[in-house]
This record gives C-alpha cells, structure tokens and sequence, in this order.
C-alpha cells in the first residue's frame, strides 16, 4: 500500500491538460461568485452539499457557560421583582398603600409580558442580525433601562425604563442563548438545554437572597446599579455566539444588502402541521398551567394560616425544577426525533394531577410533595422546548419557530391567572345569589301559608257568621 503523496495516477486515470476536475470547477465556480460579480448571490446548493457537522463540545462548552449566564440573569432578575417590589413601595409611598400596591405590581407584569411579547420580533433580529449581534445589543439596551430606573424619583418613568426598555433588551438577549445551543450540539442538545435553562433555578434561589443584603446595606437605587453589572457581563457573554452553521445569501440581483420577505417573515415553520399543532398545543395547555403559582400562597394563608412557611413551598419548586431540566435534558437525548413531545406531554399530566391534588392537602407535609412533583416536571416541560423546536422545523428555521411560540405563549401567561381569579372570585356571588334565592323561596313559602291561613280563617268566621245568623232567624221565627 503506497503512501498517498507518493502515488502516481495512471495515465487513463489522469485528467488531460484542458480537463478539470468537476469537484475543482464547482468550487471554482463558487469562488468566482463570491469574489466577482457581486449582484450574482452564492447558490444555497453549494453550501448544502457538504453536510454539518455539529462539534459537541469544544467552543460549544463555553457558549453554554454564557447562556447560561443569561437565562439566570434575565429570569433571576424577573423573578426576584417580589424583592424589589416592596422596596419600591417604601420609596414610593407606603406599603399599606393599596392603590400603590396594584401601580406597583403591574411595572413586573409588563415587565415579564414583554420578554414574551417581543419573541416575534427577536427572531426576525436574530434570523437578520445573527445570534451575537442582537444579544449583544439585547443585553446593552437591559443594561440602559435597569441603569435608567435607578434614577427615577416616582413611579410612572418606571413603567417605561424598567417595564418596557429593561424588559425588551432582556427578549433580544434572552432569545439567541436558545437558538446558538443549536449550532454547537445536536446529540447533547437536551441536556445542554436542560443545563442552560437550570441557571434560571440557580439564580431564582440565590438572588434573592443577595438582593435583601443589598437592598438593606445601600438601598433601592444602588441595588439596580449592582443588577447592571449582570447586563453587563451579559454582554460578554453575548460576544461568544459564534455562528456556525451556513448563512442563507441575503444579497439581491441589484447588489444591495436587503433580507429577503421570506427572511423577515418565515413561512416554512408553518408548513409543518406537527409544528401548527405543537405551537397552538402548548400555549392552550398554559392557561392553567401557571394559575397554581400565582394562587398558591393565599390558599396556603386560608388553609394553614399566615404564619405557614410559604416560603419553603417557593424553594422546593425552584430546587427540583432545576434538577428537573438536568434529569429529564439529558433523558431526551436518549429519545428520538418528536418523541421528545411524549415527555411534554407527560409533563402537563403530572402538573395537572398535582394541581388537582393541592385543595386536597390537609397536611402541610403534603403540600411540599406536591410542589416537590410540580417543580420536578416543571424543569421537564420547560429544558426539551427548544429541542423539539430544532426537530419540527430544523436548525435553520429554529430562530422564528421559538419566537412565535413564545409569543403565543405571553397569551396565557398574562391572562390565565387573571381569569382565574376572576372565575374564582364568581363562587362569593353565586353562593350570595343561591342563598337569596332560597331565602325568597321560604319567604315566598312562609307567604303561601300565612295566605292559606288566612283564608282559612276568613273561611272559618264567614261559616261561623253563617250559622249565627241563621240560629238568629230561627229564633226570630219561633
């Protein structure tokens, strides 16, 4: 066997001194296109034919690190709003303000709604931009919105910087830290996932903590100026998505840089029914699903009392949903293709159950179970998202599929709690209206007898009258 530098091709396999190899033309060719005529867009068959090949690790490690980083720092942040808020009411007013209280909650409900809402438009960034361009920038404009709140002195600017800019520099952040895992991973794609949305749940129960020592030792506004050093190294973060898989050529006939319709407005992902049924499926499934978050506290004060430990209930949700996204990530490795639906679906299963099973804990022990469960598959639903994304619609479809998803998913988010606490706050009134109804009816009851009994007298003194009278003309005759 011959070294492969020394082997000499025999003269028929020899190409002639005019031939060119085709493989040597076709790229030829390609770099003609690319180096000469620019109105001439590099065809997308080329870049195709050698297939991609995901490195599974390597750089890939690292963009996890900062994706990571950035789903706890933007959802830890959201999710210690709780800390904050009463903060604000003491700087703004009082804290048995009641009015104040509804203003004040609603800067981190238009907050959370807005990383949702602006999924959409992220994605058409993302597609446009790429990944580093539009985290970068997302996490620059978090920065100047939570830089911006430190400095208001009342409430209303609060709802533009914190509620608005705060929260869509965290969207166009937030977004590209999903779509980039697809670049690097394809085998390990779950539990990179389940890794990466585990930060959330480490930063959920740390921060917390560090925001009360901070809020207490130097205040409301230097507190947020602390929280900008997460944006910042957010940032940084952002600078290690490189893109490695093949970018579609968006130059036209005409030599201008100009997407394509098709680019800005992807029509591909709907294509997919599995993809309309699972984009539609998930959001309908949400209007309960986030209903036992938001009203778990006060059943807890009405059943167990206000001194119960509330707070332990929040802990065990956080704790086993981070390791719910680490366990079940890594199951979904081991599953093929959309199968990884079935733990979704699992999922809402066990959800629901225990959902069901809270107004029957009579035992604050009991409780913690459920939660324990609820928090545990909670991490499931949420780590395999982005993996059966990347199955329905492919990597390069990836960026729009989880933006549309997530914007039909700020639907249920913002108005199933809502709704149900005003179906709930229906049974006072039905009650109120069943108990007036059977109060008329004995009235009305009480009436028919007095009525009866009435008339029965009446009958019984015109009958006497009668027989007076007649014994009376009787008397009269004899």
């Amino acid at each position: 066997m011959t070294e492969g530098g020394n082997h000499v091709p025999e003269e028929s396999d020899a190409p002639g001194k005019d031939e060119v190899p085709v493989e040597e033309k076709r790229s030829e060719e390609v770099e003609e296109m690319k180096n000469g005529d620019s109105r001439v867009a590099v065809p997308e068959q080329a870049a195709e034919e050698v297939e991609f090949v995901h490195p599974e690790g390597g750089w890939g490690w690292v963009v996890m690190l900062a994706a990571m980083w950035c789903n706890g720092s933007v959802f830890g942040i959201q999710n210690a709003f709780g800390i904050l808020f009463l903060s604000l009411l003491r700087e703004f007013g009082s804290e048995e303000d009641d009015d104040l209280r509804f203003k004040t909650a609603w800067v981190g409900s238009l907050s959370m709604g807005m990383i949702f809402f602006c999924s959409p438009i992220v994605s058409v960034f993302t597609d446009i931009f790429g990944c580093r361009i539009t985290a970068v920038a997302g996490a620059a404009v978090g920065m100047v919105g939570l830089l911006a709140s430190s400095f208001v002195t009342s409430l209303g600017p609060m709802y533009f910087t914190y509620g608005i800019v705060f929260a869509c520099g965290c969207s166009f952040a937030y977004q590209p830290s999903l779509v980039i895992l697809g670049h690097y991973f394809k085998k390990r794609l779950g539990l990179v996932n389940g890794i990466v949305t585990a930060g959330s749940s480490a930063f959920t129960i740390t921060l917390p903590f560090a925001l009360s020592h901070l809020l207490e030792k130097v205040g409301l506004h230097n507190t947020m100026r602390v929280l900008c050093i997460l944006m910042f190294v957010l940032m940084l973060a952002g600078l290690t998505y490189k893109p490695l898989l093949p970018v579609k050529s968006s130059q036209t006939r005409t030599g201008r840089r100009c997407p394509p319709l098709s680019q800005i407005f992807n029509l591909n992902i709907w294509r997919s029914l599995g993809y309309r049924i699972w984009a539609f499926g998930i959001p309908a499934a949400l209007y309960g699903y986030f209903v036992p978050y938001v009203h778990l506290m006060k059943h807890v004060e009405e059943r167990f009392g206000p001194e119960a430990s509330k707070e332990v209930l929040l802990m065990c949700i956080g704790i086993t949903s981070g390791v719910g996204r680490l366990i079940f990530g890594r199951a979904a490795d081991y599953i093929t293709g959309v199968n990884k639906v079935y733990l979704q679906v699992t999922s809402f299963f066990v959800i629901g159950v225990m959902s069901m099973m809270i107004p029957l804990c009579h035992v604050f022990g009991g409780l913690i179970a459920v939660c324990l469960l609820m928090g545990l598959f909670d991490g499931c639903f949420i780590c395999i998202m982005a993996p059966i994304a990347f199955e329905l619609v492919g990597p390069d479809d990836v960026s729009q599929a989880i933006g549309f998803l997530l914007g039909l998913m700020s639907v249920p988010m913002t108005v199933g709690p809502p709704i149900a606490g005003a179906v709930l706050c229906l049974i006072p009134w039905v009650e109120a209206r069943r108990k007036r109804r059977e109060k008329e009816e004995a009235l009305g009851m009480d009436q028919d007898v007095t009525k009866k009994m009435i008339e029965t007298e009446k009958t019984l003194e015109h009958k006497k009258a009668q027989e007076a009278a007649q014994s009376n003309t009787g008397e009269s005759v004899l």
